[in-house]
Parts: structure tokens; C-alpha cells; sequence
């Protein structure tokens, strides 16, 4: 069973990878984690789903993206038809940014299955699908309820 130091180390190895982009760029790590999800993330798009995907409470979701919006990394946009929507769009200056962050990202997964044979990521990853099948099939059921 996966414990809760593990989730720790790794949180903050990746974090540690993306140090260096963010003192380059000057942008805080809860920012940058707010522009990764939204451009590996495009069918969400606004503050309540990255509250809701990510686990980053709402003051600090509202925080930092008004400080992406006022350094250009990211624009509101009202969405058609309901006025309380507003949508979140990266900006050219933020594709440089998630290039960069993409690239951390490859070497943060490389790094952490380094030593794994392909044969058991495979199975990894299997273990992984069927687990969220199950997780889909019992959120399911208890809405039934």
C-alpha cells in the first residue's frame, strides 16, 4: 500500500524539478500548477475545476489566478449564454511556460520509473485503468442510491 511519505516525496520532487522554471519565470508553484492543468486539461476550464480536479482550495485558486491574469499567463472569458461562467484561456505567454513545464513533467516520469521494466509499467498502467473503471462503476451506484 502506497503510504502517505511516498505521496509526500513525490510531491515535492516534482516540485523541486519545477523550482528553476519558477524562479526563472517568477511565477509561484501553485501558479504554475494551475497553467499545467489547464493546458493538459482543456475540456476544464475555470476555477471551480481546478478547486475541484487539482485539491487547491478556492482563495488560493482566486489568488493566483488573478495574478496570472494581471502578468499576462492567462484572460477571463464569460461564457456565452451564462454570465456567473467565466472561462479560463491561457495566453501565447503561458504556451512558453507549459513547453517548459511539459518538458519537467517528461523528466519528473522518467526519472520516477527509472529502473522499471516496460513489462511491469504495463501492468502499472493496467492496475491503474481497471482501478478507475472500479471507482466509476461504485460512484455509480451510490448516486443510484
Amino acid at each position: 500500500m502506497v503510504s502517505i511519505e511516498y505521496v509526500h516525496k513525490l510531491l515535492e520532487f516534482y516540485n523541486q524539478l519545477c523550482s528553476p522554471l519558477c524562479q526563472q519565470t517568477g511565477i509561484p508553484q501553485t501558479s504554475m500548477d494551475i497553467l499545467m492543468f489547464l493546458k493538459n486539461n482543456p475540456q476544464y476550464k475555470n476555477a471551480a475545476d481546478i478547486v475541484k480536479f487539482r485539491g487547491i482550495k478556492a482563495n488560493l485558486v482566486s489568488v493566483h489566478v488573478e495574478r496570472l491574469v494581471q502578468e499576462g499567463y492567462l484572460e477571463r472569458q464569460e461564457v456565452p449564454g451564462d454570465r456567473r461562467k467565466t472561462e479560463l484561456i491561457c495566453t501565447e505567454k503561458a504556451a512558453h511556460v507549459w513547453k517548459q513545464g511539459c518538458e519537467i513533467q517528461k523528466a519528473f516520469f522518467e526519472m520516477l520509473f527509472s529502473g522499471v521494466p516496460e513489462e511491469s509499467r504495463k501492468i502499472f498502467e493496467h492496475v491503474m485503468e481497471q482501478t478507475e473503471k472500479n471507482l466509476n462503476m461504485y460512484q455509480r451506484e451510490n448516486k443510484k442510491k
